[in-house]
């Protein structure tokens, strides 16, 4: 990823909290037929090796899983808020004229080799965490104990289970860095005026840099 330094963030701790923030992943793998992906849901278990290691499940009907190279590092990219950012809102604008648009963004690339997996505990593990991972704060939570035992042993059958030991962290926070600082509160203030949710988690994430 190209990542010019002043958009660098190698911060490990802040780098696990990006990506478990991130409500969907990319997994891209190379396989006989080229480069295949997949958008899936995962955990960061950042305990688990040095940079952590990377858990999720695809249906067992996704051709992904049984092309890839074990032996060529698969990539799985996680976004953060993004937005784009008129010339509008900088002072520089109304100095020089000598601006143009630009896009903030934050983004995480983990690299490491792919295992898959079909042993029904494992399966039932990831997506048991999964699930209260994305309805622990729901007024009436769904459990996968609500459903009858068979059911889900059935459904589990389904899927194929993956684990990605990370071996390479990658993280990028473009967030007007590289603006005077004039600029960087004229996109905040216009970030928050636009009153979008991106833009207002945009707005934050600039606020809250260093």
């Amino acid at each position: 990823m190209y990542t010019p330094l002043q958009f660098k963030e190698d911060r490990l701790p802040i780098l696990h909290d990006l990506m478990q923030q991130a409500r969907l992943a990319s997994l891209i793998t190379l396989g006989g037929e080229g480069l295949e992906a997949s958008h899936v849901p995962v955990l960061i278990d950042p305990t688990e090796g040095f940079f952590g290691t990377i858990h999720g499940h695809l249906a067992r009907g996704n051709q992904q899983w049984r092309g890839t190279d074990p032996s060529v590092p698969a990539l799985v990219i996680f976004t953060g808020p993004d937005a784009y950012i008129t010339p509008s809102w900088y002072e520089t604008k109304a100095q020089t004229g000598k601006v143009v648009p630009t896009w903030n963004y934050v983004a995480v690339h983990a690299y490491g080799e792919i295992e898959f997996y079909d042993d029904p505990e494992k399966l039932l593990a990831v997506v048991t965490t999964l699930t209260n991972k994305h309805e622990k704060n729901r007024s009436d939570p769904w459990a996968v104990t609500d459903a009858p035992e068979d059911f889900i042993q059935a459904q589990l059958k389904g899927i194929v289970g993956f684990k990605i030991p990370i071996t390479r962290l990658e993280g990028k926070s473009k967030m007007s860095q590289n603006r005077p600082q004039e600029d960087q509160q004229g996109v905040i203030a216009g970030l928050q005026n636009d009153e979008g949710t991106p833009e207002a988690a945009v707005a934050e994430a600039m606020s809250r840099k260093p």
